[in-house]
């Protein structure tokens, strides 16, 4: 088997909420922009993209990630939470090379194949 060779230049975390949850999912934000030098996206309160529900995006880079994803597992409050690498292929980084904190909610990959 021939290896490729797969640049992963950043990561997104996708965290999920609902409205009874936002405020659970802003507690976290919060302390996700105090604790670590992360880019954070805006607040979807309507399914976007190939996201099944409301989310924001945290995005954050390859050396950033054996800290922010333990803090994301340690204290993610019950949140499901999608991490992502981004490599140019937003298919595979999304349905293949994907990890989930929480249960796995079923991505719209058809949106990534049509972009």
């Amino acid at each position: 088997m021939t290896e490729k060779n797969i640049v992963i230049v950043s990561f997104h975390a996708h965290v999920y909420y609902d409205t009874d949850t936002r405020d659970i999912a802003a507690r976290i934000r919060e302390d996700l922009g105090a604790r670590f030098e992360v880019q954070l996206g805006r607040w979807r309160d309507e399914p976007v993209g190939p996201h099944p529900k409301s989310m924001y995006q945290v995005a954050f880079l390859p050396s950033q990630f054996a800290e922010v994803v333990p803090w994301l597992m340690l204290n993610r409050q019950g949140l499901d939470i999608l991490v992502h690498p981004n490599t140019g292929d937003a298919v595979a980084d999304h349905a293949v090379h994907s990890l989930w904190l929480g249960e796995k909610l079923e991505l719209n990959i058809e949106v990534l194949k049509a972009a």
